[in-house]
């Protein structure tokens, strides 16, 4: 159904190391990209994070009430996640925990404040 959401970002370089680091952790990878704009994903034919250097050449903003929610896989895998990307400077916005009884999750702000969920869901 998501073919790929994008957030603004400040400087590409900076957005780059931390979001190779950060989506390696689940198996993503820079899957294409030019100067301006960069998409990672497990697959072309998969859901996207695409990071740009918004195209008005303006500063990016994140919205109220935006957030993008990468999966975990697991409990331990919101763990790491949200582990890797403080220690890649992003900053707490909620520590990773059981939010309602199928839902476990942590926040992060990245470089740019963009929010960020990692997520575990189990519904059935």
């Amino acid at each position: 159904m998501i073919g790929y959401v994008t957030i603004g970002v400040n400087d590409m370089d900076r957005a780059v190391a931390f979001y190779d680091a950060l989506l390696g952790e689940v198996g993503g990878s820079q899957l294409m990209g030019m100067d301006r704009i960069k998409f990672y994903g497990t697959a072309p034919d998969a859901a996207m994070l695409a990071i740009c250097v918004p195209y008005d050449e303006k500063d990016p903003s994140p919205g109220n009430g935006n957030m993008v929610a990468i999966p975990g896989g697991s409990r331990e895998g919101v763990d790491r996640l949200y582990a890797k990307a403080r220690e890649l400077g992003a900053t707490d916005e909620g520590e990773p925990g059981e939010r309602m009884p199928v839902f476990y999750g942590a926040y992060v702000r990245d470089l740019d404040g963009n929010k960020l969920c990692f997520f575990d869901m189990k519904t059935g």
